[in-house]
């Protein structure tokens, strides 16, 4: 695939995203928030789909030869307080990276203003004020699979030394991986409770109109990030590094590089939700520019840029962890995630629900 056939492929598979994201109303923010604040299931259901999905489709296409997983590596000093950082970011934000990018797309000024904030604080810890802290933790708490004394096994990429579920334990990843599907989904149905509504209207009211239940946001998510490991190759959805990389771009003037593969990718995957975002909420009415007042302003800005250094320090955002690591049993995404939800819950209990 050629450098411009990258970037307009990035693009195409940000725009189907951005329009799955705004028509599930698709944010972990709001999954993982309304857990403790309402008792409310939905959207983490479309969460855990998404990645059964995935789970399942990354491992057969690592079979079939596809693509090589490439789980991320495993520093879990990093991976402990850049997750919690970002799930405190995330909750002041308003919206996860991925439920920002989407919302700016709506119209929504906060969320443009959390994402600046986010961009900032990427950038300020990437190469800035708190690049050290970064290095340190990294440098510091890193652990490999020659540290657990495993190998790395088939279908990751060739050199990886990044442990997962499947080489801990010494099981076929693909046979591993359905069977926790397996496990989840009996979960999920055995606490499924009472059936839903069924939604009246056209199809093209169902699709292009009406809000989408959430197994099938779910399902779209799951095959949309198996569509960007399979054209991108390196790595399936992300949203911090795209961010970082675009106003990187526009500060140094360095657009980016032909041939520089990640940074073309993930900059156009980025564009093109918020393009796909758009166009969903356009023809669904439901685009319009608002604003809240200004202190609310100031604290999303200062959340996003919160979430911007959870997302350096912690080596990715939710969607890099969650919704892309989680699927190939990265344990550095499993730490993360975790303690992305715990940052969360800890924001969201001192904000929400105490006195």
């Amino acid at each position: 695939m050629t450098d411009t056939s990258l970037m307009l492929a990035g693009l195409a598979v940000g725009i189907i995203f951005g329009f799955v994201l705004q028509r599930g109303r698709f944010c972990m923010n709001s999954a993982f928030r309304d857990i403790i604040l309402m008792k409310e299931y939905t959207l983490l259901k479309s969460v855990v789909i998404a990645i059964v999905v995935q789970m399942i489709g990354f491992h057969l296409m690592a079979t079939m030869g596809y693509i090589q997983l490439n789980p991320k590596a495993l520093y879990w000093g990093s991976m402990i307080f850049g997750g919690f950082v970002f799930g405190i970011g995330m909750v002041l934000a308003a919206g996860c990276a991925s439920g920002t990018t989407y919302r700016v797309g709506e119209g929504m000024m906060g969320s443009f203003v959390a994402l600046l904030g986010f961009m900032i604080g990427g950038l300020m810890t990437s190469g800035g004020a708190l690049k050290e802290l970064s290095s340190y933790l990294k440098s510091n708490t890193a652990i490999t699979t020659t540290d657990l004394g495993v190998t790395a096994g088939p279908l990751v990429k060739e050199g990886s030394t990044s442990p997962t579920l499947a080489n801990v334990f010494g099981l076929d990843p693909l046979i591993f991986a359905v069977i926790i599907a397996i496990v989840i989904l009996v979960v999920l149905v055995w606490k499924r409770g009472s059936e839903e509504t069924k939604a009246e209207g056209t199809l093209y009211e169902k699709i292009f109109k009406m809000g989408w239940n959430w197994w099938i946001t779910g399902i779209a998510v799951g095959i949309v990030g198996m569509m960007a490991f399979w054209n991108f190759q390196n790595y399936a959805l992300g949203i911090s590094g795209g961010w970082f990389g675009f106003l990187d771009a526009l500060i140094t003037g360095q657009l980016p590089r032909l041939g520089s593969g990640m940074l073309n990718w993930f900059t156009f995957l980025v564009i093109g939700v918020v393009l796909g975002a758009a166009v969903a909420a356009v023809i669904a009415g439901e685009f319009k520019m608002r604003a809240p007042d200004a202190k609310r302003l100031l604290q999303q800005f200062i959340g996003g840029s919160i979430m911007g250094i959870g997302a350096v320090i912690g080596t990715a955002c939710n969607i890099g962890h969650i919704l892309s690591g989680i699927p190939q049993l990265a344990l550095s995404s499993i730490l993360g995630g975790i303690f992305i939800i715990l940052g969360c819950w800890v924001t969201a209990y001192i904000m929400f629900m105490r006195g």
